[in-house]
């Protein structure tokens, strides 16, 4: 078991420059410098942004210096800004767009207020990528980018392609995708365990169309954004708006979607190849301009061929069929046997059921408690299940056998094929505050639970290998040890998993004082991962023949793995 509690407190003055942004993982910044007609500093100016679709409102008035900064503020837009000050004329800007863990830079000059104070100055400004300002390397990829650009596999990681930096899966400037680090809405996505780079939940913990941002970043220059070398991927959700809007889609490829050859050279047949993908989001407000809501749903099918050998009728296998010279007529006796003597299901010998599923799960909340604290909360689960055949021919007992349990030699029943159960289950509550004009605070706890585990349609019971029969001379095995039959709870599955717990809680405050900002910072965290692994853990018999075995001779191998002092489910 490995348990780790980091706490480290991070202090940050940023000296002799002018205030600028830092990389967030949920929200984004609005900020600059405002002057007069003669480029002196104006003091005391207030300045309102709005979200628009959701009516919220972030407020702040600027310095002695002429400066300002909003912290905390949703992603996205459009947002509308307005700027005023007694004796000046009004002056609105619209339809800007804040990018996630970027600043903003609106700075402008006042024109002096000539004839009537009612009068406004209308100015549009559109979103510009250069308009932000960045501490490192980074690209945003927007919810419309995401819906716009193809992607196979509908995954982050098709998302994340799109930095100029990114390779295979979570693969950034050429690291290892192990040393990536993987957020959404601040809580860790990552497999820690380290058996893999692949994303939790089967690499797709959460759906694309639940995700309003994402943000690639190449080494950052904030002090926050660690826990990783090569690239840092921090996506944020959705949120429900003053306007009820909800959707519902639908994705098909099969295997006529896909050529078969390439540069005129045919590739054979194209094999069955097909996915469907069915998905729901719905948004809107509960308290216009205070409290909204957004869930999505997502499930998709692969039916999958795990499993294309079938018994044979005389005994005699074809290997271009996929038949087996295990006879039909054999696993009935051996299947009619275990159910009788035992009570045991082995599970079809002619059909094996292995289709993939994938369902995601997610609900957010938006509060807004007043134009200075906004809360959300977030939780979302995604279970990832596939299917594969019974092992090999691997066992922990005298001598291994020389072909496979599945094969030209061999078949296995359904019951004793395993599945693979990728599950996530993550909660998020994030709490940005802004207390006057020169202090923001931002309080994150998160919680995600990131498994990876066996499981089997059989009923715990031991697994049992049937031979085909062989002969001893002197203590010496005289011809090969071939498999004929196999049966029960796959050998390797039970209790076999891994668990991945990881607690976080994080405050941080930025305080802007003149040209400069100090930021300060407090973080807990809790991380657990074990591995869970007891092959024979239902029991294990080999017999020499299937004459053995239906009559009930001794067996020539047994073996079980138990517990130390009793424990059922050991994990280290």
């Amino acid at each position: 078991m490995k348990k780790t509690i980091q706490c480290f407190l991070a202090l940050t003055a940023l000296l002799f420059l002018s205030v600028g942004a830092y990389a967030q993982v949920t929200t984004s910044s609005l900020g600059g410098r405002i002057a007069d007609e003669s480029g002196s500093v104006a003091v005391g100016v207030t300045v309102v942004a709005t979200h628009m679709p959701s009516g919220t409102r972030y407020a702040a008035v600027t310095n002695n210096d002429g400066r300002y900064t909003i912290q905390g503020m949703r992603p996205g837009g459009p947002y509308t800004v307005e700027i005023s000050y007694v004796g000046y004329k009004t002056m609105n800007f619209t339809d800007i767009t804040l990018q996630l863990g970027d600043l903003y830079n609106l700075s402008t000059e006042l024109t002096e207020e000539a004839v009537q104070l009612e009068d406004i100055v209308i100015v549009a400004s559109a979103s510009s990528a250069f308009a932000g300002e960045k501490f490192g390397s980074s690209t945003n990829i927007s919810s419309r980018n995401i819906q716009s650009l193809p992607t196979i596999s509908r995954s982050i990681t098709d998302v994340a392609k799109l930095s100029p930096y990114g390779g295979n899966g979570m693969s950034f400037a050429g690291g290892d995708g192990r040393s990536s680090n993987f957020t959404v809405d601040g809580a860790n996505f990552n497999n820690n365990f380290g058996l893999s780079s692949s994303l939790p939940g089967g690499g797709t913990p959460i759906s694309i169309d639940a995700i309003e941002e994402v943000q690639v970043v190449i080494a950052p220059f904030d002090v926050r954004q660690t826990n990783f070398i090569g690239g840092g991927v921090n996506a944020i959700t959705k949120s429900g708006t003053n306007t009820l809007r909800g959707s519902a889609y639908a994705f098909h490829r099969n295997q006529n979607m896909r050529g078969n050859a390439v540069d005129g050279v045919e590739l054979g047949d194209r094999g069955i190849d097909r996915n469907t993908t069915y998905g729901l989001t719905l948004g809107g407000p509960i308290v216009k301009n205070k409290l909204f809501f957004f869930v999505n749903f997502e499930y998709t099918q692969t039916p999958t061929i795990v499993n294309r050998w079938r018994p044979s009728v005389d005994g005699v296998a074809n290997t271009d069929l996929y038949i087996s010279r295990t006879t039909m007529a054999d696993m009935k006796r051996a299947s009619d046997y275990l159910m009788s003597k035992y009570g045991y299901d082995t599970g079809s010998y002619t059909d094996y059921p292995a289709n993939e599923s994938n369902m995601k799960v997610l609900a957010r909340l938006d509060w807004n408690i007043s134009q200075n604290h906004n809360l959300a909360v977030r939780y979302n689960y995604t279970l990832n299940r596939g299917w594969n055949n019974t092992n090999a021919s691997s066992s922990n007992c005298i001598q291994r056998t020389t072909e496979s349990r599945l094969g030209q030699y061999s078949m296995a029943f359904a019951n004793s094929m395993y599945s693979m159960d990728n599950l996530v289950n993550s909660v998020s509550v994030d709490l940005n505050s802004r207390f006057g004009d020169n202090v923001s605070n931002q309080l994150l706890i998160t919680y995600s639970q990131l498994d990876d585990i066996r499981g089997s349609s059989s009923a715990k019971f031991p697994f049992i290998d049937i031979l085909e029969g062989y002969s001893v001379s002197n203590g010496q095995i005289t011809q090969a040890i071939v498999p004929y039959m196999s049966a029960g709870y796959e050998l390797f599955t039970w209790n076999n998993g891994v668990h991945n717990t990881v607690i976080n809680a994080k405050d941080d405050i930025t305080i802007y004082k003149g040209n400069h900002k100090i930021t300060a910072g407090l973080s807990f965290e809790y991380q657990m991962a074990d591995n869970s692994y007891m092959r024979n853990g239902t029991g294990y018999y080999r017999y020499r023949s299937l004459d053995d075995f239906l009559s009930g001779a001794t067996p020539e191998t047994v073996a079980l793995t138990y517990g130390y002092d009793g424990e059922q489910n050991p994990a280290a």
